[in-house]
């Protein structure tokens, strides 16, 4: 069994100071085997946003696999925006835009959605999705393997390649809500079933309706459970707000809902 916790969406430059600091005390005590960051760690890709975001990143348990989200390129300076979309991202989070952690029984791969001429869209390239395919095809069937994205993964034709590679679980931010199904609910993938799972915003004051929250992935061959953790203002922690199950079948994951 793995335990993997997936945040995303942290906007420092808005983020609520309060959850920030609860959240990394309240993961330190979880001791995940690792982190995934799905994006967004800031809100305008400014300097001081990002060294707030790499103190925070570092006070959490490793291994760390994070990706870059669209607000973590730079919104108003079009110089940098275009020549050097993920320069700041590349010099205060990560220079690995390629993350990848990998042991007997998981795997973690981290794929770069954002797309400098888009404001906010994203999209899987070519190149990438080459890439990670190759990485899922190369590991064991024993292994669950996860792919790890900022946007969610709308395109039908590179979720199926993804899929039919080995893909068990997509892990995406964006929209700061929390979600957790299956790839058949959304498209057909040849048969095959994967994971997906959408974070909220994990400390972002723009929260959309939603509390901030984490999920917690407890992850072994034949069985993942998704549990969401919502932050509880009157008692200034989080707190077990949904649990998803979902089992292994010969046609790929099948979804058990409880309360």
């Amino acid at each position: 069994m793995r335990t993997l916790v997936h945040v995303s969406d942290l906007h420092f430059g808005r983020a609520d100071r309060a959850v920030a600091d609860a959240l990394s005390q309240f993961l330190g005590r979880l001791n995940p085997h690792a982190v995934a960051v799905s994006g967004d760690f800031t809100q305008r890709a400014r300097r001081a946003q990002f060294r707030e975001a790499r103190t925070f990143l570092e006070s959490l348990p490793r291994p760390h696999i994070v990706v870059p989200g669209n607000h973590d390129i730079p919104l108003y300076n079009l110089f940098a925006r275009f020549l050097n979309p993920l320069g700041g991202y590349r010099r205060h989070i990560t220079d690995d835009l390629e993350p990848l952690h990998a042991d007997t029984e998981f795997a973690v791969i981290g794929m770069n959605t954002t797309q400098p001429k888009s404001h906010k869209g994203g999209a899987v390239s070519d190149v990438d999705l080459q890439r990670v395919c190759g990485v899922l095809g190369g590991l064991s069937e024993d292994v669950v393997k996860v792919v790890v994205g900022h946007h969610p993964f709308d395109d039908r034709a590179a979720v199926e390649h993804m899929v039919k590679a080995g893909a068990d679980v997509f892990l995406t931010g964006h929209l700061h809500v929390t979600y957790a199904g299956h790839t058949a609910e959304r498209y057909d993938v040849g048969g095959r079933s994967a994971i997906v799972v959408e974070a909220g915003t994990a400390t972002s004051t723009r929260m959309r309706g939603e509390a901030n929250a984490f999920n917690l992935l407890h992850i072994d061959r034949e069985q993942v459970v998704v549990e969401c953790y919502g932050w509880q203002p009157a008692e200034q922690t989080f707190a077990i707000c949904d649990v998803t199950r979902f089992a292994r079948t010969p046609g790929g994951w099948s979804t058990s809902h409880r309360p």
